[in-house]
């Protein structure tokens, strides 16, 4: 059975994609009630699985009347994606962001799931054992290359 984080996770993906204009705006209780959980797993959701490094734009308002309004940042489009990448990248890139952006690009289906696990193996730290900022550097050639390759045909 899954946990409330993957329940809650599914729940706000199928909220975005039905809607027509890509975002939806909730109210943290009432979620935290439909989902019999306490707002703060709300927001533990929201900060780590709706990032801009996953592909989604989130604004918080707080008090009485207050909501979360979570949009789908859709990736440009294809011809103009190895711009995106030099741009997003950048000449060095951390592995948390690295990763992220990843994420962004399986969950558009323009990566599999196995290119995606290659992807993150060959940029892990581990893997790429030299002191930063060299590492970081090293990691953005390497993530460069290899979507370039994928994605640009």
């Amino acid at each position: 059975m899954r946990n409330i984080s993957d329940a809650l996770e599914q729940f706000l993906k199928q909220l975005l994609q039905e809607s027509p204009d890509g975002a939806i705006e909730i109210q943290r209780n009432d979620l935290a009630d439909r989902f019999s959980c306490v707002p703060s797993q709300i927001n533990y959701v929201i900060s780590t699985r709706f990032t801009l490094e996953k592909g989604y734009l989130v604004e918080s308002k707080r008090g009485g009347g207050g909501y979360i309004r979570i949009q789908r940042v859709e990736l440009p489009m294809l011809k103009a994606i190895e711009g995106h990448i030099h741009q997003t990248i950048g000449n060095q890139v951390d592995q948390s962001s690295a990763e992220g952006l990843i994420y962004q690009l399986e969950e558009a289906t323009m990566i599999s799931a196995r290119e995606a696990n290659l992807l993150r193996a060959a940029i892990n730290r581990d893997v790429i054992a030299v002191k930063l900022p060299l590492r970081d550097e090293l990691r953005a050639r390497i993530l460069k290359s290899m979507l370039i390759s994928l994605l640009v045909k």
